[in-house]
């Protein structure tokens, strides 16, 4: 038995003169005219085609459902007394209290004043929200125990709180998720998907914030359908999640950019980049983390983490044009100015002439 899979696609700049032809997806700045069609079966694609958003009774009944998620406006983020439209790119800073992160670690250790004040300066720049991190997940790094992780962020995390900025916690432990949200945090980030800690699924489920779950696996599979692959895995977490009390209208997913921890090679990062409008049938709304990333080094001659600026603006673009709601970046003043730009563009292309 095969699958079917929809992935939109011929996006347009504005819907004006195509009634009838064309879809908003999900309820965001981008139109799109026909879906690229893609049933798998056994693991393999089996078919794939273009069909006109006009022709999609030629998908039969099976696309009525994923169509109707491609195209839901995604509700907007409510973190603590701050309200996060989805309609449009949201910018997501990343704030690092590390000695080790791969590409800031240890700019801000031992300070939790100076994190905060550089967390307000990417508030300042347009960033929507911090996501405040105590543990990094570079390759090799090691396991922090739970407490130092606490005493890291939480510091960081009371002084924003209290200026009103909203605030994520980047962690896999359930310690860490409580102590955070008690201290001002609205929304968790796991790159485990509430896989690594056996309580972080219950903290979440009697806490009414969102959640992000990111793919992940232990090393890059080579010949994988990779972009079919993080679809069908976000989908069972999805449900693992619902079946736990956490409600799909808090999920964020995120397709997991990167190698190392998250054993994506160059190719699967540029086919998940590529192909990224396809989770949108997932009916939750999409981060993309590829700021600084491994393979933007390996694409530009082994760039150092500290050249890589133009290849994050590049991918975090390539996300908005594909309707990614969040861009989680460490350069929040360029990818906010490089959004504003592609949003000035919308903007115009929606003008009445």
């Amino acid at each position: 038995m095969s699958r079917l899979y929809i992935r939109p696609t011929a996006f347009v700049d504005a819907p004006f003169g195509f009634d009838g032809q064309v879809l908003r997806l999900a309820g965001g700045l981008g139109w799109f005219a026909a879906v690229e069609a893609i049933r798998v079966a056994d693991g393999r694609r089996v078919e794939q085609r273009l069909v006109p958003i006009d022709r999609l009774d030629l998908l039969g009944e099976d696309a009525l459902a994923i169509v109707e998620r491609l195209t839901a406006p995604r509700p907007p983020l409510r973190l603590g007394a701050r309200t996060i439209p989805l309609d449009q790119p949201r910018v997501m800073a990343i704030l690092n209290v590390t000695p080790d992160s791969f590409s800031d670690g240890g700019s801000h250790v031992d300070d939790p004043a100076g994190a905060a004040e550089a967390g307000i300066r990417m508030l300042e720049a347009g960033a929507a929200l911090l996501d405040v991190g105590g543990e990094s997940t570079r390759p090799g790094a090691a396991t922090v125990w739970e407490g130092d992780e606490i005493e890291r962020v939480i510091p960081v995390i009371e002084r924003l709180a209290v200026g009103g900025a909203a605030v994520s916690i980047d962690t896999r432990k359930a310690a860490v998720m409580e102590a955070a949200l008690d201290a001002g945090a609205a929304l968790v980030n796991d790159v485990s998907a509430l896989g690594w800690d056996d309580r972080a699924a219950d903290v979440l489920a009697a806490r009414n914030c969102p959640v992000v779950l990111m793919h992940q696996r232990a090393k890059p599979e080579g010949s994988t359908d990779v972009l079919i692959e993080v679809y069908d895995w976000l989908e069972a977490r999805i449900a693992w999640a619902e079946e736990r009390g956490i409600d799909r209208s808090r999920i964020i997913v995120d397709p997991g950019l990167g190698a190392g921890s998250f054993g994506k090679n160059v190719r699967d990062n540029l086919a998940l980049i590529n192909g990224l409008a396809l989770l949108h049938g997932l009916g939750c709304p999409i981060l993309l983390g590829a700021s600084r990333k491994t393979f933007i080094g390996a694409i530009s001659g082994e760039a150092p983490v500290e050249q890589r600026l133009g290849g994050s603006i590049a991918t975090a673009l390539a996300g908005a044009a594909q309707g990614a709601q969040l861009l989680r970046v460490h350069d929040a003043f360029d990818t906010v100015q490089a959004i504003r730009i592609w949003r000035a563009l919308r903007d115009e292309a929606l003008s009445p002439v």
